[in-house]
This record gives structure tokens, sequence and C-alpha cells, in this order.
């Protein structure tokens, strides 16, 4: 399945639930209605937090389709679109090359979600970073 075939909404299957409030057992109270709707009164909403996560989990599964892993061309596409403008700084045509080289750890041309989220939380502490040297203080 090809990145052109998935879905770009990268919000929980129900809007009205929260994938983490599930996982982590928390009660979630949306009750599904005939035809799989959701009540409006007994919708969960889910904190910024949890959906930044339910994002990232998403956008990794959107990119990996059925394999659950990237590959070389899925990660350059991921890149492309949601990454534009770091990859257009680095002014270095090999970088998504470099960044595979980096994640794929078992060298079996493939990223798990693991080696993903590591270049999430890399690119969030540089943005960090920058933040906290550059803007906070104005």
């Amino acid at each position: 399945m090809g990145v052109s075939s998935l879905p770009l909404n990268t919000t929980s299957r129900h809007p009205h639930t929260s994938l983490f409030r599930s996982t982590f057992s928390l009660q979630a109270t949306a009750q599904p209605c005939p035809q799989g709707q959701y009540s409006q009164s007994n919708m969960v909403v889910p904190s910024q937090l949890e959906h930044a996560m339910e994002t990232l989990l998403f956008t990794f599964h959107n990119y990996a389709g059925d394999k659950n892993y990237l590959t070389k061309e899925d990660l350059r596409h991921l890149m492309e679109k949601e990454f534009p403008e770091f990859l257009k700084n680095q002014n270095d045509p090999q970088a998504v090359d470099k960044i595979m080289k980096d994640l794929d750890q078992c060298r079996d041309g493939r990223v798990i979600f693991h080696s993903y989220f590591s270049l999430i939380a890399g690119l969030t502490i540089a943005c960090n970073d920058y933040y906290t040297k550059n803007m906070k203080r104005k």
C-alpha cells in the first residue's frame, strides 16, 4: 500500500475517543450509537498531549502502511511532507539517506516505530534548544 492511498487524517479513527485513554485503561465515556455514530453528550476530548501522541503514532502508520515499518522511500515521503523546511535547510541532497542510515539500526532497510520516535525526539530537542536560546527570552 502506497502513501498516496492512505488517509491523510492523522486523528483517531473515532474522533470523540482517545486511543491513549483506552490504552492506559482510563475510562472513555463515549458510547457508540446505532450505525457507529458517537453521542455528543458522552464525548471524551483528548488532552493536547494525548492528541499530539496520537498524531505521532498515526503519522508513522499512515506512511508505513500495513507493513509497520518505513522503507527509505516511505521515510523520504514522510520527511518531504511533514518536515519540508527541515530538509530545505539541510542543503544536502543526501540528508534522507543519512537519516535512514542513522535510524536503520538492524541494517535491513527498515525504520521501526522506536527509531522514528527517536528522530521526532531529536528534532523536538533541537527545537526546544533553539526556543529557549532565541525566543523564550523575548
